[in-house]
């Protein structure tokens, strides 16, 4: 078999994790994908994250910073889909932000501390840091000084390879991931835009789009030891598929 020539930058630039047991809690469980949301718990809410949590699965969330650096727990830039607001999150100062409710819920919007205090511990947790450009170090800062004292499983994750980036600098005690989808980067270019990111971000485990697997780009990894994730797992089919070619899923579902 012909060695592939991304083979050593690869293991040179972007080592797996130096110790097993330091992602071990990554494949122990299933992450409900911004909580176990439906039935009337809408996604990246307290209820959502206690539903996991009563269920002993993982929590995926994703992080945002207002206008004035505070992090909360949202996933869109928009406001409009999960709040009925109009307008960019992004351009929000925090206290108005704080004074927003959840569409149909009487929960206002949750900061990334409170969610830490919800969970506190007894489930592993994924925080993905979101970010609209390359610029990712002050919302990078604000999660690390969110995480300060945080006992429990965590690890933190971006598209942004800079984002991991920031964390192997800065802060490499904290676990950090990659997320990765091959739609729209197909041929040789998407191969090598891959293992640039790759490479850039040094992360300690894959979050990969179940949609692109099998992968040769998520198995090379995986067998060198960076562990894949596998999102957002909907079907029994994509399950399947996760089982064979990824470690553990992220996935969606309403508890019951």
């Amino acid at each position: 078999m012909r060695l592939s020539p991304f083979a050593l930058p690869d293991r040179l630039l972007a080592p797996p994790p130096a110790a097993a047991k330091r992602v071990a809690f990554l494949s122990g469980q299933p992450f409900a994908h911004r909580g176990l949301h439906g039935r009337g718990r809408i996604e990246n809410s307290r209820a959502a994250f206690r539903a996991a949590i009563e269920t002993g699965h993982g929590i995926e969330c994703d992080v945002q910073a207002s206008r004035d650096g505070e992090v909360f727990v949202f996933h869109d830039y928009d406001l409009a889909r999960l709040t009925g607001v109009s307008g960019l999150f992004g351009e929000k100062p925090a206290a108005l932000l704080d004074a927003t409710m959840l569409l149909e819920t009487d929960e206002p919007l949750p900061r990334l501390d409170e969610v830490l205090a919800l969970v506190a511990g007894r489930v592993p947790l994924l925080i993905e840091v979101k970010t609209k450009d390359r610029q990712a170090g002050p919302l990078c800062l604000a999660v690390r000084r969110a995480l300060e004292g945080y006992r429990g499983p965590v690890a933190v994750m971006s598209f942004n390879p800079e984002v991991s980036r920031w964390f192997a600098l800065h802060a490499p005690k904290i676990v950090r991931g990659l997320v990765v989808t091959e739609e729209g980067k197909n041929g040789l270019r998407g191969r090598f835009e891959r293992h640039v990111s790759l490479w850039r971000a040094r992360p300690d485990f894959l979050a990969y789009d179940i949609r692109d697997l099998p992968s040769p780009f998520a198995a090379a990894q995986r067998a060198r030891g960076i562990p894949v994730l596998t999102w957002t797992v909907r079907t029994a089919t994509a399950e399947e598929t996760a089982l064979r070619h990824a470690d553990q899923i992220i996935y969606e579902k309403p508890a019951p």
